[in-house]
């Protein structure tokens, strides 16, 4: 049985966190109007402000963090202000049972993939896989599109993604339906072997990534590949892949990687949504049941909060 998190009202305050790496503090502070708008109000995690190197504060500091805000009772949502790297160092002393005995909206995507994942497998709580306040919403290049998608927090919704959105791509035909599952591409790789190892079965998988060029798309696909991930899958959904451009000038091309993998899997694959680091970012609730339909090119999911 999903764990459904309640819907944000107007009034209601959302926590700030950064677990992973530092956010840009003057953006984080811009995005502080769109909250308004929203009409929520917000408190800051203790160590948002934190510097340690690449990471956003101690471990300790980061995971305290998250800790307190699913645990505060004024707390109705968390909202991530930015990605990079460092949820996973921590994933293992998460308090999984906290957060199955609060649940509410968790919202974010990158490096959060991994906290995605990990409170998938062990508490069964729909996430959000979307904009993030100091990395997206803080920045000139918001797209009006990102910021409707945060209504979905606020009023159970039904998403429909099509062509008039964006340009898709069918690479291998069919229909499928499944929980929606996934994120970013390297973050995902880097949990399996591990117990938050992303789970695929009879689920459609999301991937999107930034910065990778096609040979380390490949490397990463086929680590997936290996470990049973698209074969376990119903079907496989391929968001935005940034600056992806290879440096060499010998290399397949990330299309012709992706059809390698993809192309012959007998299952529904569609590409080209604007899901990842992308503006617009059509933000999805990870956890809702979903259908994708590669002959239509469409992509349906159901609401994320009650």
């Amino acid at each position: 049985m999903k764990l459904v998190p309640k819907r944000l009202k107007a009034g209601d305050t959302i926590g700030i966190v950064a677990p992973a790496s530092p956010p840009d503090q003057e953006s984080l502070t811009r995005s502080f109007a769109f909250l308004e708008s929203l009409g929520l109000k917000w408190k800051m995690g203790k160590h948002v402000t934190d510097l340690n190197g690449y990471l956003a504060g101690t471990d300790d500091g980061r995971l305290s963090d998250l800790e307190e805000m699913f645990a505060d009772p004024e707390i109705a949502g968390i909202i991530c202000a930015g990605g990079g790297y460092g949820s996973a160092r921590y994933a293992d002393r998460l308090d999984y049972q906290l957060i199955q005995e609060n649940p509410k909206v968790f919202w974010g995507f990158s490096d959060i993939t991994y906290l995605h994942t990990a409170i998938a497998n062990y508490t069964d709580l729909v996430t959000f896989h979307g904009p993030m306040l100091a990395s997206c919403v803080g920045k000139e290049t918001f797209h009006e599109l990102s910021a409707k998608m945060f209504r979905q927090l606020f009023e159970p919704m039904e998403l429909h993604y099509s062509e008039a959105i964006s340009p898709l791509e069918t690479l291998s035909p069919g229909v499928a339906s499944g929980e929606l599952t996934g994120g970013n591409l390297s973050l995902l790789a880097s949990g399996i072997g591990t117990k938050f190892e992303v789970d695929t079965k009879d689920k459609l998988l999301l991937i999107e990534d930034v910065g990778e060029e096609p040979y380390r798309v490949d490397n990463l696909l086929n680590q997936l590949r290996l470990a049973g991930k698209f074969s376990d899958a119903a079907g496989i959904v391929i968001g935005d892949f940034a600056k992806a451009e290879p440096k060499k000038e010998t290399s397949l091309t990330l299309d012709e990687v992706l059809r390698h993998y993809t192309a012959d899997s007998g299952k529904p694959v569609v590409s080209g949504f604007k899901i990842g680091h992308c503006e617009p970012h059509f933000a999805v609730p990870l956890g809702s049941k979903a259908r994708l339909d590669a002959d239509q090119k469409t992509l349906t999911i159901l609401p994320g909060v009650e």
